[in-house]
């Protein structure tokens, strides 16, 4: 059960998200900034109104989507990651993340947190392929996954914007991060 984990990195540790997470998700919502490289429109709903509608998804889950809180070591939250869009016919699922404290940024924390979710996926679903969008005008977080050893693949207009498509397959991953299996640990709280 994904409330009993908590995945671990070098930098970074990947947890279920809670409640508590949800006056940091407001603030980056409606941060204009995060706004513009996420592709989404501010956030104009009250805090109130939020939280009822965050706290609603959060306690219903689902069997296409999971959320994890990104937190340093010192468990604070700064920011969030997601796959979503599971198609187990396929063996696809589509990758997002946002390191919305931006003392964070620039210093290896997206990076980790993309390699241990990666790690994470393929090590619990047999899936063939994981794969992202990014805004063309984004090149920090292409770089950043493109170290991770996502690559691009096309390109996509949607809604007045412009997207780079890119996609990790297992196989690729295997290749390129063959010694992961002892670096990434999973704290199961339920283990004996």
């Amino acid at each position: 059960m994904l409330a009993d984990i908590i995945i671990i990195g070098r930098k970074i540790k990947l947890r279920k998200k809670t409640i508590t997470d949800a006056r940091d998700d407001y603030a980056w919502h409606n941060d204009p900034e995060l706004a513009r490289i996420d592709a989404a429109p501010r956030l104009t709903l009250p805090f109130i109104q939020y939280l009822s509608i965050y706290a609603d998804e959060l306690y219903r889950e689902s069997p296409v989507r999971y959320e994890f809180a990104i937190d340093t070591p010192d468990d604070k939250h700064i920011g969030n990651c997601i796959y979503y869009g599971i198609d187990m016919f396929r063996g696809e699922t589509e990758l997002g993340i946002v390191i919305g404290n931006r003392d964070y940024w620039n210093e290896g924390y997206g990076t980790d947190a993309v390699t241990i979710l990666v790690t994470h996926i393929f090590r619990q679903v047999d899936f063939k392929r994981i794969y992202l969008k990014t805004l063309v005008s984004n090149s920090r977080a292409q770089k950043c996954f493109q170290k991770c050893g996502f690559s691009p693949y096309g390109r996509r207009n949607r809604d007045g914007h412009s997207f780079v498509l890119m996609e990790m397959y297992r196989k690729q991953w295997e290749e390129k991060h063959p010694s992961l299996e002892a670096t990434v640990g999973i704290n199961d709280s339920n283990a004996n």
